[in-house]
């Protein structure tokens, strides 16, 4: 027992020291200032460019900030569905989540880093990178708060779509779909929004133009909560997924139908069948 409390002690004592010192390391940054103005090159940017120029590749940055009302909402609500679907209702972070990923670690005996919100993923690319220290984890935290306080949800949104990595030098939404479909950012159709926004768990190693299967069932998962939700409707659902359209209805000649053909002009009583109600999208 004298040894559990001593380890546990020691636990303790080092979560002390790595909060104190993640609170010194992000006490200087300015989170209140992103609210009226962009953020500029973020930390995962430079870091690629060291990356890059350490293996004596060239370096190339596509990026361009736009406003949040310039971004297709069809994007706007599949990179939602795909990365944190409570963002608008959470205070930061999404501790169901976060309890999920736990359970899935401690099955697999593997990190996932599942959990973070959009909030806690735009601290690490706008300051953190991807680097790994005792108090990594903790700077983000702080940060995440920080933003939550100091800026409005649309603003957190916006900055997000604006700096995360799609591809390689390729930084933000506008630089995405000019990159991977050629058009500006408003312009993206259903299909192509949902495409990028499937491919951000690793967008250096997944293409939007040509998904693999992992990516295509991630399409079709946020294809189809979008349609439920009416986001988007049955033909851009089966656009997305290259589906052929559903054939219409095909047309009827009125001097075909007899009397025994009309319609009443009064509803009648009987209920409708119970798989023919129409339910409201979650």
């Amino acid at each position: 027992m004298r040894l559990l409390g001593r380890v546990l002690l020691g636990m303790f004592a080092a979560v002390l020291v790595f909060a104190g010192i993640a609170f010194v390391r992000t006490a200087t940054i300015d989170v209140k200032g992103l609210a009226r103005r962009d953020p500029g090159r973020s930390a995962i940017m430079r870091q690629r460019e060291r990356e890059a120029r350490a293996k004596g590749k060239p370096y190339r940055e596509l990026h361009r900030a736009v406003p949040l009302d310039r971004i297709a909402p069809t994007l706007r609500a599949a990179v939602l569905v795909a990365e944190d679907d409570k963002f608008f209702s959470h205070d930061g972070f999404d501790w169901a989540g976060i309890k999920d990923a736990a359970r899935r670690d401690l099955r697999t005996r593997r990190i996932t880093h599942g959990g973070s919100t959009i909030t806690q993923q735009l601290a690490k690319n706008l300051w953190l990178g991807t680097a790994r220290t005792p108090w990594r984890k903790f700077e983000e935290m702080i940060l995440a708060v920080r933003l939550e306080q100091s800026l409005s949800k649309r603003r957190i949104l916006e900055l997000y779509l604006n700096t995360i990595e799609w591809g390689d030098g390729v930084y933000g939404i506008d630089a995405a779909a000019r990159r991977w479909y050629g058009v500006g950012a408003g312009s993206l159709s259903s299909a192509q929004s949902i495409r990028l926004a499937a491919v951000i768990i690793n967008p250096r190693r997944y293409s939007p133009t040509d998904p693999n299967k992992r990516i295509r069932n991630r399409i079709r998962i946020i294809a189809s909560r979008l349609r439920r939700r009416g986001a988007i409707d049955e033909a851009a659902y089966r656009a997305t997924l290259g589906l052929p359209p559903e054939a219409p209805a095909p047309a009827v000649d009125p001097s075909l139908l007899g009397p025994a053909d009309a319609v009443p002009d009064t509803p009648t009583s009987e209920p409708l069948p119970p798989d023919t109600v129409a339910t409201a999208p979650r």
